[in-house]
């Protein structure tokens, strides 16, 4: 398959695949998804600011998987388990392959910063100093901000007989300096923490404390220019107040990753609660797996910190840039709407557009039909948040019950579950403990839901809870009733307003039965494994996605129309890949959009010479999960469709609990369908897997109409979909 694609210097050159080998291996691929991260930092369409972003974007995706994949890896390795994966590579291998990848990423992204991203922002008003840039007076000004507002605050750690080698927090900047006394040639080292509650750059002429987000709300233009200095450059050049009467030596700014893949088998576990605080005391103290220095870090420091570490060469990466790229969060956050995207206002769903302030009203247009819901282009806030808000209000509802995943700190979903058990109604709420990285705020729900009499749950043991769904019972004339949404993203309506995702509202009851019996399985304890509508992992899912894929391939076979779409985050599941490529080889023709990792080797002959992979990356995240089948029809409104909260992985269909729900309405189905064709359109934000493990990003034919998916991208014509749909265009 030949495709049009820019010139990127991001994209990497093709490699000769070796022909035994189906499967990519998922933690170089997910590089590989990074480095489609980054190539939006370089892509001259975007505004400046949203480039900058996406810098830092690319880093925190790096430590999560720093955290998460190589520490994993590193305690297999260590462990002696190194036997070959499913693309045949061992772990050394796979780790080895991991710092050469990075190393030229991070290359990549330095350059970026220093060649492109800072002169531009110099010639916007931005300019990044360094100490040695200030003259005698601003020295003397910034120094003395430093004494009020900055030295209070730091602790310097020294390590000698006396003090042991300090503890070093996770994703910590630090500087790493070695002293002596005058004239001694003795040397100690100390250490001091560059401070997370202050901001990374501080103003020249600051004269009043700051905190992280107040860089927001200071004016900029070329005529009034923003002079910053980084917090560390002032901290390195005033060492002398913090070790007076010493002499310092070799300071060295680093910064450390811990792993965090340190849970533990939960199948015995008596009270879940407390094993999710042991794993994250756990994983607070658990092993370093990464030190990041500037280009030239001082040998005595590195290797002083290395040794008390137990790091190896392997594990240290030398790298040019700002040291912690989040930083440039701060600089994103400027007050330069120029140079960031126009603000999106998501519309209010048209199906509900006309409902009344009254409760009733919205239930009433749920009973009616059920209702399809794209976020961000549709309003979260006017849908979900107010359909648990409603039910919280409503006399008429008796029961509430919903899964929380991941959400907001300030959650309107925790507030609206308290108000409804303290007005009586039959609340409960399953909380999933275990959800990477929220742990310690879902904890934080759990209590607050307990203390207002709201039932919660802590999900099966063995399994996490992955699902995303809720239910209202309501009374009405004809008895109970009641109402479900299901949809493939968190209740956080922060990420609602960055991921694509998409939810249905329903009060079919056959749906709705199914919705029960899952609440039933997650607040208590159920066997049960098949449902009326509903695909749940791990009771049916896997087996009713083989069936799918089966009957397409089937229907290929004997000349009916077979066809497979799937719009996921992440595919690397063995067996529905090897399910895919007999389907392909039967005639199947398979489209797949894969946001991140994807294992399944497209385009090899004899083995997937019809199966296509997308990525599609921009503005917003895709996080659906869309699923489409012929079933023999070639009418793709007339096919079978599906959305929900599985990727096809492994523990997605094995080890999670998941729920994916099939759309029958007409409407729906053909708004699934224009997003389908949308992505499979994209000529501007989509790029094509190759054979080898590459992507190629594609860009449109010179003949595409300007207002085309393929001119536009995903993004762009979604939103003027939205637009006209709701009147605004």
């Amino acid at each position: 398959m030949t495709q049009a694609h820019r010139a990127n210097p991001l994209t990497r050159e093709p490699e000769a695949a070796p022909e035994a080998a189906h499967f990519f291996n998922r933690d170089l691929s997910w590089l590989e998804f990074n480095r489609r991260v980054l190539a939006q930092a370089a892509d001259a369409d975007f505004p400046l600011l949203e480039r900058v972003k996406f810098l830092a974007i690319f880093s925190n995706n790096l430590d999560e998987f720093f955290m998460k994949r190589v520490g994993q890896l590193k305690r297999s390795v260590h462990a002696g388990i190194d036997a070959p994966g499913p693309d045949g590579l061992r772990g050394r291998q796979v780790l080895a392959a991991v710092r050469e990848r990075v190393v030229e990423l991070q290359r990549t992204q330095a350059e970026l910063w220093e060649r492109t991203l800072r002169p531009a922002l110099e010639a916007e008003g931005v300019r990044i100093l360094r100490y040695a840039d200030l003259d005698a007076a601003e020295r003397t000004s910034i120094d003395a901000w430093y004494r009020a507002n900055v030295f209070p605050v730091l602790t310097p750690l020294a390590v000698d007989p006396g003090h042991r080698f300090p503890f070093i927090s996770n994703l910590s900047e630090n500087l790493g300096i070695l002293v002596c006394a005058p004239g001694s040639p003795e040397r100690h080292f100390a250490r001091i923490k560059v401070p997370d509650v202050l901001p990374r750059f501080i103003p020249i002429g600051a004269d009043a404390p700051m905190q992280p987000g107040d860089l927001a709300k200071i004016s900029v233009s070329p005529d009034a220019p923003l002079r910053l200095l980084p917090l560390e450059e002032l901290i390195v050049n005033n060492l002398d107040d913090l070790f007076p009467g010493m002499e310092t030596h070799d300071v060295t700014p680093f910064r450390l990753t811990r792993n965090a893949a340190v849970e533990r088998e939960d199948d015995e576990v008596e009270d879940l609660l407390e094993h999710v605080e042991a794993e994250l005391h756990m994983r607070r103290f658990a092993s370093a797996v990464r030190i990041e220095t500037a280009p030239d870090p001082s040998p005595g420091v590195l290797a002083f910190v290395t040794d008390e570490l137990g790091l190896t060469d392997e594990d240290v990466y030398h790298r040019p840039g700002p040291l912690e790229y989040a930083d440039l969060f701060q600089l994103a956050d400027l007050a330069l709407p120029h140079l960031k995207f126009e603000p999106w206002i998501p519309a209010v769903p048209p199906a509900i557009a006309h409902a009344s302030a009254s409760d009733s009203d919205l239930f009433a247009i749920v009973r009616e039909r059920d209702v399809l819901l794209h976020h961000p282009y549709e309003s979260f806030k006017a849908s979900v948040e107010r359909f648990i808000a409603a039910a919280a209000r409503d006399p008429d509802v008796l029961a509430i019950k919903q899964t929380i995943y991941r959400t907001s700190r300030d959650s309107p979903f925790v507030a609206s579950l308290i108000r409804a058990a303290e007005s009586g109604k039959q609340v409960a709420c399953l909380v999933e403990l275990r959800a990477r990285f929220d742990e310690q705020k879902n904890l934080r729900f759990a209590r607050q839901l307990e203390k207002h009499g709201v039932h919660v749950a802590y999900g099966v043991v063995g399994l996490k809870t992955h699902c995303k769904c809720s239910l209202v019972v309501r009374r009405e004339s004809g008895g109970l009733r009641a109402y479900a949404h299901l949809g493939t993203g968190n209740y956080n309506p922060h990420t609602a307003q960055l991921y694509t995702d998409i939810g249905l509202l329903t009060s079919n009851p056959r749906i709705t039965d199914d919705v029960v019996a899952l609440f039933n399985l997650l607040t208590g304890r159920s066997q049960q494994t098949d449902y009326n509508e509903l695909l749940i992992a791990p009771a049916n899912l896997r087996r009713q996605f083989s069936e799918l894929i089966r009957r397409e391939t089937e229907n290929a076979r004997r000349g009916l129309p077979a066809r497979i779409f799937a719009k996921v985050n992440s595919l690397e599941d063995r067996k529905i890949t090897e399910l895919i490529y007999e389907a392909s080889s039967a005639g199947v023709r398979v489209d797949l959009v894969v946001r991140g990792f994807c294992c399944l080797r497209p385009g090899v002959p004899g083995l997937s010479d019809n199966v296509r992979v997308l990525s599609v990356v921009g503005r917003f995240l895709e996080h659906s999960r869309v699923f489409h089948f012929a079933n023999a029809r070639d009418n793709p409104l007339e096919g079978d469709w599906y959305i929900g909260s599985a990727d096809w992985m492994y523990r997605n269909l094995n080890n999670r609990v998941e729920a994916v729900i099939p759309v029958r309405d007409a409407d729906a189905r053909a708004r699934l369908d224009r997003i389908r064709e949308v992505m499979l359109a994209d000529r501007r934000r989509a790029w094509s897997l190759n054979p080898d493990g590459s992507y190629t990003q594609l860009v449109p034919p010179p003949d595409a109409p300007p207002d085309s998916p393929a001119a536009l991208g995903t993004f762009r014509t979604l939103m003027n979909d939205t637009l006209a749909a709701s009147g605004q265009a």
